[in-house]
Order: C-alpha cells, then structure tokens, then sequence
C-alpha cells in the first residue's frame, strides 16, 4: 500500500446487469492533490464517486482509500467525505439545523463540531438560519460542503460542486478546496465545468465509456492536442496580423467564434510552438500582447477529441 496516495485503485470494474459502467479503471490521487474527473453523461464518473463513498462495491479490480484496502462491505471508509448527485439536505431545518443533526449522528455538539466556522468558510454565515427549503442550487451546494467539512476528511470528493454557484460562491468554494488541500487533504473533483478543472486541478482525468482515455496534468493536454484556436489582443492589431501571417504555422482565423464582435481581436491557430514563436516577434516588435487566451480551452478541447475516438472506438 502507498501512504502517499489517497486513492489507489487498479483495475477496478463495476457491472449494472448487462451495462458496464467501469471497465479496468487505474487511478491514482496523491494526499494534498485536487484531481479532476471529467466525462460525458454516462462515463463511470458517479460509479466511480460512488465507490470512493463506499456506497458501492466494486466488482472486480482493488482499491486502497488512504493507505486502507477497500473491502466488499457498503461502509464510508473512514476519513471520507463528499457527496455524489448533490447533498443530502432537510428541507424543513435551517442551515445551521442541518449541521447540528449532522454533528448530533457523530456525537458532537454544535460548539464542538465548529458549525459556525464552517458556515463562515463556505459563505453562509447570514443565511444559518434560514430554511434550506428556500435555499438556490448554489446554495445547497455549499452547505453540502460545509457539511462535509464538519468531519474534517482527509479525502473529499464532490460532484458537481460548482453546480449554480455565483461568483461569490464560486470564489468560496475555490478558496475551500485550495485550502484543504494544501493541508494535506486529497480532493477527487468531478465537474462539467471545465475553467473549474483548469484553474484547480493539478491532474485530470477523462473517461468515457467506462474507461480512462487520459490521465496527467492539464498542461499535458495543450501539447497533446492539435492545433486550436487563440484570441490575440494587441496594442497594434494590424501590425499583429502581419506578423501572424508572416509566422511559420500560424494561420489567422477571420471567422473564428466572436472575433468579429472585438475590435482588435485577432484570432489565430497554431500549435504551442509556433504560438510562442509569434509571441516572441511580437514583443520584439514593440507590440504589447494585452490578451492570449484558447478560444475553446485545451482540456475541452482534449475532452471532445478523446471521447468521440473512444465513443467510435466502442
């Protein structure tokens, strides 16, 4: 076993009759590491979650959750918590209410549990009590976390936590994550959201029909990829553009999404090297680059390009 890793798993298979929801499924979380998990409908990605809960057994394969094999009881392994296809809430208790009884079921008490500083970090100290009945999407997300907080895990794992955040929201539920996991706390993320990933993952992986189709950094996935499409903002847009299209394997793209809709946008395609190439005449030109950002991200991009393979493959 690796005390290093909070998931370990290898091989893991996992059947509903007929249907094959996991097929040899190798992966690895380090302690301290907020891996994405990202998927089309249908790929595994609530199975899977749902074995890291130990809501189901797997069939086939091992897998070791913080340094503890995983056996073939329904049990939640111990340090684990999260939530899978959003929280498990009491319409009628407020959100304060929520987390005592929760706290009560572990044989603590409010004060004891740190109800209100977990309220605080999600940012819902002002709406405590108020019934969640009434509460948003982005709302009940966040008390989900708050909730899995309360047991201080040391391996979290979250669907969709993203789900109807608002920026306020967004920025709390971010800030939570980075934190835990700085601390030591494994996180297994699974979202449709890709800037999400992108900005907090340093892992991802991609399933599709019950398989894992990549597995790495992010950063793996731009030089992977083929070429994509590059929003450019410049200080001088018709200078940039002859030097785009005076740069080796640069093309400039007129019609690319939203390009006619910014003055002095110029959007290019390219892969990384020649973008790099382009960037280092601009600026020895004189031209200051304001913005350079994908106009379809690179995980994205990675994401459709291996599912549909894999999706025809099967």
């Amino acid at each position: 076993m690796d005390t290093f890793l909070a998931v370990r798993a290898r091989g893991i298979t996992k059947r509903f009759g007929d249907v094959v929801a996991l097929d040899g499924i190798d992966l690895d979380v380090a302690r301290g590491q907020i891996h994405g998990l990202v998927g089309p409908n249908g790929a595994g990605k609530t199975t899977l979650l749902g074995l890291l809960l130990g809501l189901a057994v797997a069939d086939g394969g091992s897998l070791e959750i913080l340094g503890t094999p995983v056996g073939r009881a329904l049990a939640a392994p111990e340090g684990v918590a999260g939530f899978v296809d959003g929280p498990g809430l009491y319409p009628s208790l407020t959100a304060r209410q929520n987390l005592t009884a929760l706290a009560a079921l572990r044989g603590h008490d409010a004060r004891a549990a740190g109800i209100d500083d977990v309220l605080a970090e999600v940012g819902l100290t002002d709406v405590a009590d108020d019934r969640t009945r009434g509460f948003s999407l982005g709302m009940r997300q966040r008390l989900g976390l708050a909730a899995a907080l309360l047991t201080k895990p040391r391996l979290l794992v979250l669907d969709e936590p993203s789900n109807g955040l608002d920026p306020a929201g967004k920025r709390h539920v971010h800030g939570v994550l980075t934190r835990l996991a700085a601390e030591g706390t494994g996180v297994v993320l699974s979202s449709h959201r890709m800037d999400d990933l992108e900005a907090l993952c340093s892992d991802v992986t991609i399933l599709a029909t019950g398989r894992v189709v990549f597995s790495g950094p992010p950063s793996k996935l731009a030089a992977e990829n083929p070429e994509l499409d590059y929003r450019l903002l410049t200080s001088d847009p018709q200078a940039a553009r002859r030097l785009a299209v005076d740069t080796e394997g640069v093309r400039v793209v007129d019609d690319a999404a939203g390009a006619r809709h910014h003055a002095g946008v110029l959007v290019v395609r390219a892969l990384v090297p020649a973008l790099d190439d382009l960037v280092v005449r601009l600026v020895q030109a004189g031209i200051a680059v304001r913005e350079l950002t994908p106009v379809v991200s690179p995980l994205e991009t990675a994401f459709l390009a291996l599912t549909e393979q894999q999706e025809a493959a099967g």
